[in-house]
């Protein structure tokens, strides 16, 4: 089973309460005048923080960090959703974290305090390891250190998660979106069928469980109507990939736990990436997670994808609560699939309906029932 290698070291930096290395302090006038990212909202500095300038870094953990040369991301995700422009010799705060991006960066925690990269606009430190051929080589980075408290503990973004959660067995509808893969539509379909629930009356709250710490979705869902919209960042992670397989598990049912709770008509769940990718791959194949949902609405970017997707989760045992994507807007490869799959495509617009909505979430929750 895969071993997260920086989890035994975590559990050290916890109940170690004089570390060797206190750090240095930081003025925390300083730390305010840094471009802090999205990843980094659930953390509020406060005086007598320092600065390890010699830590290895774990994933969650908060560096400070300086601008070296712009690439990829020239633009940065504040907490409050505005795209901050970068400049060389900014200083910014991020988390360290890996990504699994086909369509961008593959990339993994650094071993050290090097230059290394920022491999998402959400903010996500990491070490690139291969890119897509469209994206340009990633931003460079410079560690000035580790943000620590007052004690010379990193912060972690671990440390200001919201608690674990456990399932209720009496819970509101849950309908889980997933896709072929990054840029399959996925979010579009979620925020689509959001409306369209909200456009009902209904009361929807909505999660993304895996994915990059971004706000991009999670501000797509609550322009879409969703009460309230909280995702894995809000869990203490950056980023799930490469994350423990039972941790992934138990953060998305902590999430869901959490949508639950307010007493919403229907949850939307978000599922990262397509469904081979590993966690993802995992997640939907797990008889617990398979059992805290009640059908999976499937994103497809073409008519194989979403003939291959919809039989890949039929024989996970999930019910299918409708197929759309960017496969939907073609009407071509909507046919082609349509005629593949026995069963239509849902277009952008038949989700938004305030009928149809409904009808694909209350539906599939009947044939739960009877199962």
């Amino acid at each position: 089973m895969y071993q997260d290698p920086n989890a035994f070291e975590t559990k050290l930096r916890l109940i170690d309460v004089e570390p060797r290395d206190r750090g240095e302090p930081i003025a925390l006038v300083r730390l305010e005048a840094a471009k802090r990212a999205f990843t980094t909202r659930r953390v509020e500095f406060q005086s007598g923080m320092r600065l390890l300038r010699s830590a290895r870094p774990c994933a969650g953990d908060l560096v400070l960090a300086r601008i070296e040369t712009l690439g990829q991301h020239q633009r940065l995700e504040s907490p409050h959703g505005r795209r901050a422009q970068l400049y060389e010799s900014d200083e910014i705060i991020v988390a360290f974290g890996e990504r699994y991006a086909p369509d961008q960066f593959e990339a993994v925690v650094p071993a050290d305090l090097g230059p290394c990269d920022l491999v998402a606009g959400g903010g996500v430190a990491g070490k690139v390891l291969s890119r897509h051929a469209k994206m340009k080589r990633a931003t460079r980075i410079q560690p000035i250190g580790l943000i620590a408290d007052s004690f010379g503990h990193p912060v972690n973004l671990s440390r200001h998660a919201l608690p674990q959660r456990a399932l209720r067995e009496r819970r509101p509808q849950v309908i889980a979106v997933a896709g072929t893969s990054m840029n399959a539509g996925k979010t579009t379909t979620a925020a689509g069928l959001i409306h369209g629930l909200s456009r009902a009356e209904l009361k929807v709250v909505a999660t993304k469980v895996t994915g990059t710490g971004s706000g991009g979705d999670v501000w797509s869902m609550v322009d879409a109507g969703a009460a309230r919209v909280i995702d894995f960042t809000d869990m203490g992670h950056a980023s799930t990939a490469g994350l423990p397989l039972d941790l992934i598990e138990r953060t998305a049912l902590s999430l869901i736990a959490h949508c639950a709770a307010d007493a919403p008509d229907v949850i939307v769940v978000e599922v990262a990436d397509g469904v081979l990718q590993r966690e993802t791959a995992h997640l939907l194949s797990s008889p617990v997670f398979r059992a805290a949902i009640d059908g999976v609405l499937f994103a497809a970017g073409d008519a194989l994808g979403a003939l291959g997707g919809r039989d890949w989760l039929v024989a996970q045992g999930h019910r299918i609560a409708g197929v759309s994507g960017l496969v939907s807007a073609s009407p071509l490869a909507t046919r082609e699939a349509e005629a593949a799959m026995g069963m239509p495509v849902l277009t952008l617009d038949q989700l938004r309906d305030p009928v149809r909505a409904p009808q694909l979430c209350f539906a599939t929750g009947a044939a739960a029932a009877e199962a």
